[in-house]
This record gives C-alpha cells, sequence and structure tokens, in this order.
C-alpha cells in the first residue's frame, strides 16, 4: 500500500498491463481452437514460435532462459513442446499429472548450453495463457515474499508437483487475505508477491 495507496485500483500500479497484454496476445494468437489447429497441421515450429513472441513481450524469464527455450524447440524439440504445451493447458488428466507431463517434456528439449527446466520457464507459458488458474514463479522472490507474509511454501529447485500445489495453494490463501482489494487474477497474486520480495521495491 506504500507503492500503490489505491491497491490494484492504483493508476500508477504498472504491474499488471503488460502481463494482461501478453495474455490478450496469446488468446488471438494461441487460444484452444488456434492451437487445436495448428497442431492438426503439425505446425509445430509456428505454434514454439508464437508462444515464445508473446512471452518475449514480458520480462518474466531471464534472457539465458529465452536462449535455451529457442535452442530448445530447434527440430523435433517444436514437436516435443507444442504437443506437451497443449496437453498442460487443454489436455485431460489431473492437474498433478498435466504439470508433471509438462516438466518430462521441457526436460526432453534438445539442450546446448543452458537447462530448459526452470521455475520461471515451466510455470510462464501456463500462466500467460491462462491467468485465472496458473501462477508465475520466480523462486527467489517468491521464498522471500512467503516469508515475509508468513505464509507457508513447500519448495524445492527442481520443477515438482508438490511445489507447485504449495504456491498455488499460498495464492488462494493470498487472495483471500486480499479480497477487500479484488484481486482480478493470478496476475494481481503474482504481482503483490513480487512487490513483497523483489529488490525493485524496497522494504
Amino acid at each position: 500500500m506504500r507503492y500503490f495507496p489505491e491497491g490494484f485500483a492504483n493508476e500508477d500500479y504498472i504491474e499488471r498491463g503488460y502481463k494482461w497484454d501478453a495474455h490478450c496476445h496469446w488468446r488471438e494468437a494461441l487460444g484452444q481452437s488456434t492451437f487445436k489447429s495448428l497442431l492438426r497441421q503439425k505446425r509445430y515450429e509456428e505454434i514454439a514460435l508464437r508462444a515464445l513472441r508473446i512471452e518475449g513481450r514480458t520480462n518474466l524469464i531471464f534472457s539465458f532462459e529465452k536462449m535455451a527455450l529457442r535452442d530448445g524447440i530447434r527440430g523435433d524439440g517444436a514437436e516435443i513442446f507444442a504437443k506437451g504445451l497443449y496437453q498442460f493447458l487443454h489436455g485431460r488428466g489431473s492437474p498433478r499429472k498435466r504439470f508433471e507431463d509438462w516438466v518430462a517434456a521441457l526436460g526432453a528439449l534438445p539442450r546446448k548450453q543452458t537447462r530448459v527446466v526452470t521455475w520461471p520457464v515451466t510455470t510462464v507459458f501456463g500462466f500467460l495463457a491462462q491467468p485465472d488458474r496458473h501462477l508465475f514463479i520466480k523462486p527467489n522472490v517468491m521464498r522471500r515474499a512467503a516469508d515475509v507474509l508468513g505464509l507457508d511454501f513447500e519448495y524445492a529447485s527442481k520443477p515438482n508437483w508438490t511445489t507447485y500445489k504449495s504456491a498455488l495453494q499460498l495464492a488462494g490463501d493470498l487472495k483471500v487475505a486480499l479480497r477487500d482489494l479484488e484481486p482480478k487474477d493470478m496476475i494481481d497474486i503474482q504481482s503483490f508477491l513480487w512487490v513483497q520480495g523483489s529488490d525493485e521495491y524496497p522494504s
């Protein structure tokens, strides 16, 4: 509230705009019906490039992670990425199975220098595609924010369902606690956590 006295409605609240814009671009370029159509046409590279271009509109993941993704979608990697991402976002199965299959798909991508399976890479596309249900995780910021707020966060450095489920529970608890400020979705929750835990907003 020190930085944004009117909360999420503050006119200077800059954390939401570019993330929501990226989500809108996602709906236009990779909404479920479009995504499914591109898969049927086996346009795997086009799917992967669209996803990376949309993510590129944000500053959510580090440059070395962007490079690892670009390397990973070359050749057969594009098909692995496209099919894995569609299954994660729109496939059948429990949330746990879909998440774990997505982690496995990322782990199967070709790798040059930097690993692809990091928390930011694993969670950024779900967050941009479905901010009503998926949370973006920057590990150090998330851990600091949870500590400051006195919330439980069962963290492990390698992406896994237990940690992600813990993060979603934390986000759900936080949304209830912040209900008077009327957070709209996970974008507002993630942004709140960012303000609490990042060096960009010193306490």
